[in-house]
This record gives C-alpha cells, sequence and structure tokens, in this order.
C-alpha cells in the first residue's frame, strides 16, 4: 500500500492510494513538521548497523518514519519500547539485540562561518 503525507496550511494529511487515486485517511495538526509533500512509500529500511538522524514524520501501526536529509528510513515499530512523537528530531540507533536506542539529535544547522 503506498502511503504519503501532505502538510499544508497547519495540517497533517495522511493519504493512501487506491487503485491509482490518493485518498484521505487522516487528518491532524501538522505541528512542527515543514509543509510540503512526504512520499513515504519511497522509505527504505532502516540499516541497523548504523544511527539514523532525522526528523519523525509518521508513524503507523508498523512502521516509525524519520525523514534524514531528502530521503525516508523506516524503522520497524516493534524494536521501539517507546514510539518517538511526530515533529520531534532524533538520532535513532540499535543495540546488539536489535531494539532501538533513541536519543536527541544534534540540532542541525544552515549557518556560516567565517
Amino acid at each position: 500500500m503506498k502511503q504519503r503525507l501532505l502538510i499544508m496550511n497547519g495540517q497533517r494529511i495522511v493519504q493512501i492510494e487506491q487503485g491509482g487515486t490518493w485518498k484521505n485517511e487522516k487528518v491532524d495538526k501538522a505541528g512542527t513538521l515543514k509543509p510540503g509533500i512526504y512520499n513515504l512509500y519511497m522509505a527504505k529500511e532502516a540499516d541497523k548497523g548504523q544511527k539514523h538522524d532525522g526528523t519523525i514524520v509518521h508513524t503507523d501501526n508498523g512502521s516509525v518514519y524519520q525523514k534524514i536529509g531528502t530521503n525516508f528510513v523506516m524503522h520497524d515499530r516493534k524494536n521501539f519500547d517507546k514510539v518517538p512523537d511526530v515533529g520531534t528530531l532524533k538520532s535513532i540507533g540499535y543495540d546488539a539485540q536489535g531494539k532501538a536506542v533513541v536519543a536527541e539529535a544534534a540540532k542541525l544547522s544552515r549557518g556560516r562561518s567565517r
């Protein structure tokens, strides 16, 4: 099932594709997420051998979706003791048992140095 998010006008719209058209599944507040179209169906499975730093954009019954740069990573929800909140900046790694280890991510900056 293809899934995407639309963030606009302060709303977070979860859509699924059915028969070639997108249908709204859920609408709620966007919070701190930046406006845009988030194609969650293009998310890659998280590599358990590395840390992933980025914003949590969506969670559902099976997955936690994280935006890293312009790409999306999908974490298996069953690996989390507590699922991070949507809109939070997190660093997600994995321990030896394959459980997700969630920490605050360093603030990403676009500043210039002279």
